[in-house]
């Protein structure tokens, strides 16, 4: 080769290198359209370890302003599989059966109910009669007046019944699975009233459920059920772990990296919103005005800010309320 073709060769070698991180930078944003995805895209199966597993599922269709992704945990033993946080459907909950069948033909053993929400367990009836589900005693009572109500109800529906879960985890339990260890962990309150986390000890890895969204703006549920102010305490909790990577139930599944940066974010947010909330309740602005009078700073322009924000601005003014009285 001549010596100018070397030239060219290493220079354009220096470019390759110099474009390529920015070529693979990864949008960071809950927003499935804006990532340049397609329903045909999902469900997405991807590996974080030796035998574990997050499952993407597209939540709800392109085009409906709340086109994000709802995560699975699937963690496969010699003894059987287990899987955090079943889908929002029959259906889904289906289709999450089969891709964990295209892995391995072993047998679901357990469910843990991170979130005890419908987009969460309205599928789990889906799963095997042998299948033992494992909830906070908070979310246990949540999904035992869901099932009285629907047997109440009596709407002859074929959709089979939300099953209650036989056991419960308050604080902590190590749950020992063909010889793979599974912290089952309850943070304190955030999304929910019971929320639980899982950690795999082994490899470093921490399934947040619903205290994680990954770049979505934080909700409050739609039972109005999160608890801001004690959200933050429950990520710093999180945090203070250093888990090798901290999985989000909504929101992509990045790399370690990434989603280490973007929980620290998550937890910025919960503390504008708590910080921004506190500081209009004390100043008397009228929660009917505060939503156009509050600083959202770096986070105005995440996705779901302003589908999310009013009922958060909402649950930190009855929060100041409930302080306040005491």
């Amino acid at each position: 080769m001549s010596i100018r073709g070397r030239i060219n060769g290493v220079l354009l070698a220096l470019v390759v290198t110099t474009l390529t991180p920015v070529l693979a930078q990864v949008v960071r944003t809950g927003d499935v359209t804006v990532r340049g995805l397609r329903e045909s895209d999902f469900p997405r199966v991807l590996k974080l370890g030796d035998n574990v597993y997050a499952y993407e599922e597209l939540a709800n269709p392109i085009g409906s302003n709340a086109s994000f992704t709802t995560n699975s945990l699937i963690v496969i033993t010699p003894d059987g599989v287990v899987v955090a946080d079943a889908q929002g459907s029959e259906a889904a909950t289906k289709r999450l059966i089969e891709e964990i069948g295209k892995i391995t033909p072993l047998p679901i053993r357990y469910v843990i109910v991170g979130a005890d929400h419908a987009d969460h367990i309205a599928g789990n009836g889906a799963f095997a009669s042998t299948v033992r589900f494992i909830a906070h005693p908070t979310s246990k009572a949540v999904i035992e007046r869901l099932a009285a109500t629907s047997r109440d109800r009596g709407t002859g529906s074929t959709r089979a019944p939300i099953p209650v879960p036989q056991e419960t985890v308050a604080d902590k339990r190590v749950l020992l699975v063909g010889g793979t260890e599974l912290h089952i962990l309850f943070l304190g309150r955030a999304h929910t009233g019971g929320d639980l986390e899982v950690y795999l000890p082994r490899e470093g890895i921490l399934w947040m459920s619903e205290t994680f969204h990954n770049r979505i703006y934080p909700s409050m549920g739609g039972n109005f059920s999160g608890h801001p102010a004690e959200w933050i305490d429950v990520v710093k909790k999180a945090e203070a772990m250093n888990a090798r990577m901290y999985v989000p139930n909504h929101g992509f599944v990045d790399s370690p990296e990434i989603l280490r940066e973007e929980l620290a974010g998550f937890r910025r947010a919960l503390e504008n919103l708590v910080a921004e909330g506190r500081r209009l309740y004390a100043a008397g602005v009228p929660l009917q005005t505060a939503y156009r009078n509050i600083n959202l700073g770096e986070f105005q322009y995440w996705y779901r800010a302003a589908n999310n924000m009013p009922d958060g601005l909402r649950k930190v003014y009855a929060e100041e309320e409930e302080r306040k009285g005491k």
